[in-house]
């Protein structure tokens, strides 16, 4: 059956989220029951298989989907797949016990060679009749994004070794690379998706319209890394590219979303698709004007003193605009089907997190103190978004059962 493999490989991608979830959840109850595990150690593995093993799992499995020739490809695709697998399971098992140490650093390093093979083989495996479409475009874009984003982590090894983990250029290796990983991979990647979707309808932007909006959104990424930079106090150069950059991406998502949200009509989406994609586009919108906040002196000091507004707002990028898209991408697809239930219970934990969260460095700037049982509602919200996660894992495990049971 058409996408059993690609359903497979969700299902593993969204277990990797659940882990995640639950390596969250035990980083939140931490300071409460004050848990026998090193705090830091447990950061990098949350973080690790959150990115690696939830996003670029998806991500990459709904890529190869849409637009690889599957008569040529599969077998090799399967190879890499799993290799990827084992490099993943490999940081779970090092990562919480050694944060950052030989095998990890061994694991993490195989996973982004890995990473290279994909992007070669989505390369030269590409279906012929995509070549010329805008979402391809896209795409391409957001793996030589994902495969610039890896200088960070091989520059890690060389500031740690020379100029040590305090060295400002460690924080900007580690920025570099979360930044052209969700504004450049992620982002622009969820975005040729939505052009595939709107091309496989014959609802293609016109072309002068779509090189407008690429260059802008290229520019944009480029250029707002900059903001990543400016918790140095650098010179006003750096505020200035940074925010071009911020307002050139800006721009480029609102000047798509003119151009595409009459031709997004025309998809005839299911009630809960729909409320998906604004669910998105809301969250992007409000990750945009966030971004182009930091561009003030005032704010970029804001964000680098007080942590919780750095971790909402990775936060809402990733549980956020991220995720939300791919679970769109995921139903509208029919390989892994949302349901009213999960979606309630994933998005009521995102929103009551993010408002804490934001609201503990608020506090902080404003020196009011967070009320008693803060980290107690913090930790039990965040059960919400772990039982949004498994009961989308369940619903659709049971499906497929049921399914393959039809078959047999």
């Amino acid at each position: 059956m058409k996408g059993n493999l690609h359903r497979r490989h969700l299902g593993i991608a969204i277990g990797y989220f659940a882990i995640a979830a639950v390596l969250g959840l035990l980083l939140r109850f931490f300071p409460i029951f004050s848990f026998g595990f090193n705090y830091r150690y447990m950061v990098h593995a949350h973080s690790h298989i959150a990115l690696l093993g939830w996003v670029y799992v998806a991500l990459t499995t709904l890529l190869h989907y849409c637009f690889v020739d599957k008569t040529t490809s599969n077998e090799r695709y399967k190879y890499i797949f799993w290799g990827t697998q084992g490099t993943l399971i490999g940081m779970l098992l090092t990562f919480p016990f050694q944060g950052y140490a030989l095998l990890s650093i061994l694991f993490s390093t195989l996973f982004l060679i890995v990473s290279y093979v994909y992007t070669y083989h989505f390369w030269k495996n590409v279906d012929s009749k995509y070549k010329k479409r805008g979402s391809l475009q896209c795409v391409k874009a957001a793996l030589v994004y994902m495969v610039i984003s890896s200088l960070g982590p091989w520059a890690l090894g060389a500031i740690m070794s020379t100029l040590g983990a305090q060295s400002i250029w460690y924080r900007l290796a580690i920025y570099f690379y979360l930044h052209f990983q969700y504004n450049g991979w992620m982002v622009l990647a969820l975005i040729g998706l939505l052009l595939f979707v709107l091309e496989q309808r014959d609802l293609i932007l016109p072309k002068k319209s779509f090189v407008r909006f690429f260059q802008a959104i290229n520019i944009g990424i480029v250029l707002s890394f900059f903001l990543s930079t400016l918790w140095t106090e650098p010179s006003a150069t750096f505020y200035f590219l940074g925010g071009s950059g911020a307002v050139a991406q800006l721009y480029a998502l609102l000047y798509l979303w003119t151009l595409a949200k009459g031709k997004i009509i025309q998809l005839h989406l299911s009630k809960l698709q729909n409320v998906l994609l604004r669910t998105v586009v809301i969250l992007t919108g409000l990750k945009m004007l966030l971004q182009l906040l930091t561009a003030l002196p005032y704010f970029a000091q804001m964000a680098a003193t007080y942590l919780d507004f750095t971790i909402g707002y990775l936060h809402l990028t990733f549980l956020g605009v991220i995720s939300f898209g791919l679970f769109f991408f995921m139903d509208y697809f029919g390989l892994f089907r949302m349901s009213r239930k999960s979606y309630l219970f994933y998005f009521l934990g995102f929103l009551l997190t993010e408002c804490l969260i934001f609201y503990k460095g608020i506090a902080a700037w404003q020196e009011w103190g967070v009320f008693s049982g803060y980290m107690s509602l913090l930790a039990i919200c965040s059960l919400l978004i772990l039982f949004g996660v498994l009961i989308l894992l369940i619903q659709n495990l049971s499906k497929n059962q049921e399914l393959h049971d039809r078959t047999l």
